[in-house]
C-alpha cells in the first residue's frame, strides 16, 4: 500500500532552495520557526526527503478549502 494514496494523507512535496527562501521572506521567519519532519517520517523518507529539506504540505481545510504550510526536514532516530 502506497501510503501517499491514502485520503488522511495530506500532499507533501520537496521545493527548492530558492522556493524555500522565499518563503522564508515573505513570512519574515527563520527556518528553526518552522514545524519539523524527521527524514526517518514514513512520507518523508516515501519523497526522498533529506535533513534540510524543506517540505510544502498542501491539505484540504474545511475553512480555507485548501491550507499550505511548509516544514524542515531533520534527522530523525534510525
Amino acid at each position: 500500500m502506497n501510503i501517499l494514496e491514502h485520503e488522511m494523507v495530506p500532499k507533501h512535496e520537496i521545493i527548492s532552495e530558492e522556493e524555500a527562501n522565499q518563503i522564508l521572506k515573505k513570512y519574515r521567519i527563520t527556518p528553526d520557526q518552522l514545524p519539523l519532519i524527521f527524514n526517518t517520517d514514513p512520507v518523508a523518507m516515501i519523497i526522498g526527503a533529506k535533513p534540510g529539506d524543506y517540505i510544502k504540505v498542501t491539505r484540504k481545510s474545511a475553512t480555507a478549502g485548501l491550507s499550505i504550510i511548509y516544514r524542515l526536514c531533520i534527522k530523525g532516530e534510525e
